[in-house]
């Protein structure tokens, strides 16, 4: 349950997974998510085992891990935003959908908040620093990595089902809007600075 809903908040990723899975295929839509349930279950590793060392890096590093996820979002808005529909259904190559996995792992990854929250999540709910116990925590963190995935899986299987009633015309409005929303929260995450 906490995995699905900390991935279940419609952001960036989810709009890039729908996307990818209405022009790509629910394969392409489903590996986007996977990369960002991915990143979950890091973080959610980083925080259940209170390696804190590594969390004082990583929220040192905040703004620049910002800064770099907000770039990196305005070049993908910006694509998607200037992308042509494809006439036909698009067949996803091997390197194309393990890039899907790879942007939204790298764009999870620079989100400092990914980390915060499983910080605070994970501090009350008093899981953080069970000497000597590591089930419950490895436990906790597959849980987290099941939930996020059963979350894109079913986003990509419901996006999916509308996928193959689109027309053509409907397809320039999908890249336009996706284009601008992703291009907004990258532009969001420049112009809010991180607290820390």
């Amino acid at each position: 349950m906490l995995g699905f809903s900390i991935a279940a908040p419609v952001g960036p990723i989810g709009v890039l997974c729908i996307r990818r899975t209405i022009a790509e295929g629910r394969l392409a839509g489903f590996l986007s998510g996977l990369g960002a349930a991915t990143a979950d279950m890091l973080y959610g590793a980083i925080a259940a085992f209170g390696l804190s060392a590594l969390q004082a890096i990583l929220i040192d590093q905040a703004n620049w891990l910002r800064i770099i996820g907000g770039i990196f979002l305005i070049y993908l808005g910006a694509k998607t935003f200037l992308s042509k529909p494809a006439e036909q259904a698009a067949q996803t190559s091997r390197g194309g959908i393990f890039g899907a996995y790879l942007s939204t792992l790298a764009l999870t990854l620079t989100n400092p908040m990914t980390i915060l929250s499983f910080i605070a999540i994970f501090a009350g709910l008093q899981i953080n620093n069970m000497s000597g116990n590591y089930l419950s925590p490895m436990l906790l963190i597959a849980g987290v990595f099941c939930g996020s995935a059963a979350w894109w899986l079913t986003l990509s299987f419901l996006v999916g089902q509308v996928r193959d009633r689109l027309e053509a015309g409907w397809m320039i409005w999908v890249n336009r809007i996706s284009g601008v929303v992703i291009l907004s929260f990258g532009i969001a995450a420049l112009l809010i600075k991180t607290t820390g």
